[in-house]
């Protein structure tokens, strides 16, 4: 299966449908990185708590973004303690794609960064227009992993010009 996917429907499948599903890992990136809430029974959420509930269940989860995020991301973050140790965070800022991959076999990529306008729940009229393929295509979901990969294993920090703007430079060569 291979869907082109736009606005609202990137909320319903992606976040709503496959990233609470993950049962051994959940990757996600973004540029930008904003307070996102979601439904979750008759209540709105903060995306985090789905996080949370996915590390409580033993799921890794792996957020690869460019920005700092914002102060109500980090407030609601400091209300679920499990992340500070279980969710595995790298800042990149030439990270740009945006993709999700759920236990290696369905992934989303395209031009939603995770935010509220970008994949949440906000009304029509204060969404961004956006637009992106979800699959489960053993090959494509393969090719998206690897880009996200490389990028978290440090293989393209040695030739980026922008290391004093990122924080995890340092890290990510350690085991080198």
């Amino acid at each position: 299966m291979i869907d082109f996917i736009t606005d609202r429907e990137i909320y319903e499948r992606v976040i709503l449908g496959a990233a609470p599903s993950a049962e051994r890992f959940l990757w996600i990136a973004t540029a930008d990185l904003k307070d996102l809430y979601v439904s979750q029974g008759t209540r709105m959420v903060p995306f985090l708590a789905v996080l949370s509930g996915l590390i409580d269940r033993g799921v890794s989860v792996r957020l690869l973004h460019a920005k700092e995020v914002g102060p109500h991301f980090r407030d609601d973050f400091d209300r679920h303690p499990n992340l500070i140790d279980g969710l595995e965070r790298i800042q990149c800022p030439r990270v740009h794609f945006k993709a999700v991959i759920v236990d290696g076999r369905f992934a989303y990529t395209g031009s939603a960064n995770l935010t509220g306008a970008g994949m949440g729940a906000k009304s029509d009229a204060r969404r961004n227009f956006e637009a992106g393929v979800v699959t489960d295509e053993r090959a494509l979901v393969k090719r998206i992993m690897a880009q996200f990969d490389e990028v978290w294993m440090g293989a393209r920090c040695v030739e980026c010009q922008r290391k004093e703007y990122c924080t995890d430079y340092p890290d990510l060569l350690a085991g080198r």
